[in-house]
């Protein structure tokens, strides 16, 4: 291994690459004096020079002017330096419009917009051309406030990464409805780095949490989360670490599909992305969660991300729709009222939608309506070759939900309202459960006419 400081191999200076300034506001107010300091990342780490698998989604550096406040929308100039030693490891790609290169030099001009729009900037940073993994080098940022005042961060940069991956556990079919489902929580380094300090996160839909885990918080207000930190725990490149004991979630007895979604990053690293989880929260009063290593428990896909297991209950969900003939002369305005109700036993959740098609010539006056703001509305169901597609919402077992249309009618003829399970979504693993729909155990009484007898 080799670092900016002490590497003094006679390599040729290599070419630049040069990516990144974006800005933004971050909506944080700054103090009446200005930004105090220029946060940034203490340690980054590099995917390998031409390495096309590793860390996934958005890999930039973050900076952030913090404390103080700035007035009026004065030109900011931002600066990301290589420092000396370091241009065999790390280098920098600039695509910014107001971000100009000079060497190992990127500078941005950027304006602040106002106390409430302070500036952040984000550094897209690359292991050079002919760089190890372990190589060491070193970024430096500078933030030139409006008064002319320079703050400065520093970062390190190692390249290779340490890349968390999760395992999911297959789909748990068939539960019976109130019972206690056990998943296993495993992780992998599959990186070039250790992890040196893991946060794990797991939620359970609606579903309870059956067990609080004594070093894991669980925030207020969000009774089905938790953040656990495992500061001193270090997975090597390769490396396999189970948390025992499982995750253990008590299912609804009626909501016949749900989700435990599972994620872990490593410490210094951070969740990535956008991603934010909260600090604080409860303590657990059970077990706690605690590491080990050896191979997992359980047959495993693993990915980074979120891990996201479906569970569904051994429960089916039986629809109805409801609606009444229209009478009366051609010209004349009827109220409709169309009815879908949930027999139960299972609720399968916001998957439906109601499809009502008037009688050809029966015209809709009347529609149903819902509040996007004060006193402001709009159509609730969407229009869709001549029918209305409205839906449904939850519908516990039991519950029924009534549609009113106003409409005038037309020539005697049939139209029609029917059931339609919404379309899968692509962002679903192929194998979630939801797809499965309503189940409905007695499909003839999901359509029904609505006839014009003039």
């Amino acid at each position: 291994m080799r670092t900016a400081a002490k590497w003094t191999g006679g390599v040729t200076a290599l070419v630049l690459l040069l990516v990144g300034l974006n800005w933004w506001s971050t909506g944080e107010p700054f103090g009446l004096d200005g930004p105090r300091a220029l946060n940034a990342p203490a340690v980054h780490y590099l995917r390998p020079h031409g390495d096309r698998h590793g860390l996934a989604g958005d890999r930039a550096i973050v900076l952030t002017p913090k404390g103080g406040s700035e007035t009026g929308s004065d030109p900011h100039r931002i600066t990301a330096d290589v420092e000396p030693g370091s241009q065999d490891v790390v280098a920098l790609r600039e695509n910014g419009p107001d971000c100009t290169r000079t060497g190992t030099h990127i500078a941005c001009t950027v304006a602040v917009g106002g106390a409430t729009h302070p500036s952040q900037a984000r550094v897209t940073a690359l292991a050079a051309p002919g760089s190890h993994v372990g190589d060491v080098g070193h970024l430096r940022f500078t933030f030139t406030r409006g008064d002319g005042k320079v703050l400065t961060a520093r970062t390190e940069v190692v390249v290779g990464e340490p890349v968390v991956e999760i395992g999911r556990p297959a789909p748990v079919k068939d539960v019976r409805p109130g019972a206690v489902v056990s998943l296993p929580f495993v992780v992998r380094n599959t990186g070039e780095r250790p992890v040196e300090g893991l946060g794990v996160r797991f939620s359970s839909g609606e579903m309870e949490l059956a067990e609080r885990n004594a070093n894991c918080r669980y925030p207020q207000g969000r009774r089905h989360y938790a953040v656990c930190r495992f500061p001193d725990l270090r997975i090597a490149p390769g490396e396999t670490v189970v948390l025992r004991p499982a995750l253990r979630v008590r299912v609804s007895k009626t909501l016949m599909y749900d989700e435990v979604t599972q994620s872990a990053w490593p410490l210094d690293v951070g969740p990535g992305g956008s991603s934010a989880w909260p600090n604080g929260g409860d303590q657990g009063d059970g077990p706690p969660l605690t590491p080990t290593s050896g191979p997992p428990p359980a047959a495993l896909t693993f990915a980074q991300g979120d891990a996201r297991t479906s569970v569904g209950l051994a429960l089916r969900s039986d629809y109805a729709v409801f609606a009444g003939d229209l009478r009366g002369a051609p010209g004349t305005e009827r109220r409709l009222d169309v009815t879908v109700r949930n027999a139960g036993p299972g609720d399968p959740g916001a998957r439906s939608s109601l499809v009502f098609t008037p009688p050809p010539g029966t015209e809709v006056t009347e529609e149903p309506m819902e509040e996007i703001d004060e006193d402001a509305y709009e159509p609730y169901c969407r229009h869709e070759k001549g029918s209305y597609v409205c839906g449904i919402g939850e519908l516990a077992p039991g519950k029924s939900r009534t549609f009113t249309f106003t409409v005038r009618l037309g020539e005697p003829g049939a139209g029609s309202v029917r059931l339609k399970d919404w379309p899968l979504d692509p962002s679903d693993p192929p194998d979630q459960l939801s797809r499965l729909g309503r189940q409905d155990p007695d499909p003839t009484n999901d359509t029904t006419s609505v006839t014009a007898l003039g």
